[in-house]
């Protein structure tokens, strides 16, 4: 059924409603799996974000890249697309699930600290020790791999790389770091 045209005085007010019936759905256990769904495991990390807040919760990721052969990992997540990423917020009442933009996260510590090692490539990359400055004003100092060939294994081509994303190795953390959120870059340089 329409209702639409309806005169107030002088001023003439539309209302084009469509007033229909709406079905009900069968409650989602009635309903068959997708074909398209895919399992999804947790990986813990605790985020620190643009406006100075950290948060400690739960990345989604597969067990299967499609980047790569393997599982996953949260660095494959956040480099997979732009814009929001789902993350399971820990919290005193309990989980949520929130959605965060990437480009406000500026570095993660992960609670596996093996996943960087599990990299493709990661046995030939050459190691380089960075030294970063944060735009948040924290300063981090670790391990990083740059995956070119001998001679273009430089500091400054891990800094052109395209990942967004990249995994800095310290003493007792593994990071993934948003390299847009990084001010200053420095290779330590080891002493003869």
């Amino acid at each position: 059924m329409h209702a639409c045209v309806a005169w107030t005085g002088r001023t003439r007010q539309f209302d084009c409603t469509i007033r229909a019936r709406m079905h009900a759905h069968p409650p989602a256990a009635a309903q068959p799996a997708s074909e398209f769904r895919v399992e999804k495991s947790r990986a813990e990390a605790t985020l620190t974000l643009s406006n100075g807040m950290s948060m400690h919760g739960c990345f989604f990721v597969s067990g299967n890249s499609r980047t790569h052969a393997g599982p996953e990992g949260v660095k494959d997540v956040l480099n997979s697309e732009t814009g929001f990423v789902p993350f399971e917020v820990s919290r005193a009442d309990g989980r949520a699930t929130v959605l965060l933009h990437r480009d406000h996260i500026v570095f993660l510590e992960l609670a596996d600290g093996a996943e960087a090692r599990r990299d493709p490539g990661y046995d030939v990359a050459t190691e380089r020790i960075a030294l970063m400055l944060l735009s948040n004003g924290t300063r981090l100092r670790g391990a990083v791999r740059v995956f070119r060939p001998k001679g273009r294994d430089r500091m400054s081509d891990f800094a052109r790389a395209d990942e967004t994303f990249r995994y800095l190795e310290a003493g007792r953390a593994t990071y993934v770091i948003n390299v847009r959120h990084v001010l200053e870059l420095a290779e330590e340089i080891a002493a003869p």
